[in-house]
């Protein structure tokens, strides 16, 4: 997913999820013996931004009460591309179906060894953010409120760089016809289309000029070659918001308090995002993440590749940002993005929907990880 503050987007986004669908393997009818004993690991990769330090499972706050049977759909699809350490895991895994979560996890701790995530200089403590998918209502044509557009990549966007910036596309006319038929479809609100441009993919349920309504991903694609400038951080600037005010929740309030001064806040971002539309043929998985596989609800997260590798189990103890309940369970590194930098930072995607735009839009919390890596 190719998320617009996150990106170059590898992320997000691109934020953005979140991508090819892939059939997972056939289960097996019961669990492979596991070995009789756990091995050694196998050599670490390169993470020169983190150091691993040894750990035993019950170093992981609340391992055995995760649901962890919800998480073996993202670990087999990390597995569609993992990198030669994990292959023998991934071949057992592909045999196997665990019939509960107490198995999933016995499984887990024959084959993986965990690792406590700390920065270069020890820190063990980090930051966890979350994304989501968004879900917007759009028309083919401009109609009614339906007035703000969602683009496809300009034709001469790799030859101009960098390209218009946001009040450049929605005031220059050279902007404007560089654009014109490249509309994908319109929305009614231009903080939405901002939202779907920060998290750099959503889902666009779309109505045909004929009345027939659709269903459809718009994917991250490209942008105009502009730094990300964060609206909440424009607002705190300029004495409207407290720094810890800054939710997206509070940025559309503050919009809709202040119409005038709307686009003031909407160009402080000079980037624009365009898109691709793609077909969702399966709206139970996300986007594709940078690891290039679909993304899992609240089982995928983005993380500094420079610390994890793609496709790493990785535990995670945080809080929920609307209860302050305990948020321990394991997740699979399998995003990234320019923002997500530093050991112990994570991304959590949350989803699509009302609930996952909440938590997301509130997530600031304080994160430990553990790193699951192979036994030999």
């Amino acid at each position: 997913m190719h998320r617009a503050y996150r990106s170059a987007c590898a992320s997000l986004l691109g934020t953005a999820l979140l991508l090819a669908c892939s059939s997972s393997p056939a289960p097996a009818p019961a669990t492979p013996a596991a070995p009789s004993a756990p091995g050694p690991a196998t050599p670490q990769p390169a993470h020169p931004a983190s150091r691993w330090v040894p750990a035993t499972y019950a170093d992981l706050p609340g391992w055995a009460g995760d649901r962890t049977l919800e998480a073996w759909p993202a670990l087999l699809r990390g597995c569609e591309r993992a990198p030669a350490a994990w292959a023998g895991v991934c071949a057992d895994a592909r045999r196997t179906q665990p019939p509960d979560d107490a198995a999933a996890r016995a499984w887990i701790e024959q084959r993986l060894a965990p690792y406590r995530v700390e920065s270069q200089d020890g820190r063990a403590e980090g930051l966890i953010t979350g994304y989501f998918e968004p879900l917007l209502e759009g028309r083919r044509q401009p109609q009614g409120p339906f007035r703000t557009p969602l683009h496809a990549v300009p034709a001469d966007l790799n030859t101009r760089k960098p390209w218009y910036t946001r009040q450049q596309i929605d005031t220059l006319p050279a902007a404007q016809a560089a654009l014109r038929g490249r509309e994908l479809a319109y929305v009614a609100d231009p903080l939405d289309a901002l939202l779907l441009q920060i998290q750099g993919s959503g889902r666009l349920r779309v109505t045909e000029p004929d009345g027939r309504e659709r269903l459809v991903r718009l994917a991250y694609a490209g942008h105009n070659d502009h730094a990300y400038r964060s609206v909440g951080r424009w607002l705190v600037e300029q004495g409207e918001l407290k720094l810890e005010q800054a939710s997206w929740p509070a940025i559309r309030a503050w919009a809709e308090r202040n119409p005038a001064r709307r686009n003031d806040l909407l160009w402080a971002n000079p980037r624009t995002v365009f898109f691709r539309e793609e077909a969702l043929p399966d709206p139970t998985l996300g986007p594709r993440g940078a690891m290039g596989v679909a993304l899992t609800a609240r089982r995928s997260i983005a993380v500094d590749p420079l610390s994890l590798p793609y496709g790493t189990p990785v535990w995670i103890a945080t809080t929920e940002p609307l209860s302050a309940q305990p948020l321990q369970r394991l997740t699979l590194a399998q995003d990234t993005g320019s923002a997500i930098t530093g050991a112990v930072r994570a991304d959590y995607f949350w989803g699509d929907g009302p609930e996952a735009e909440a938590q997301a839009g509130r997530m600031k919390q304080p994160l430990r990880m553990w790193v699951l890596w192979p036994r030999q």
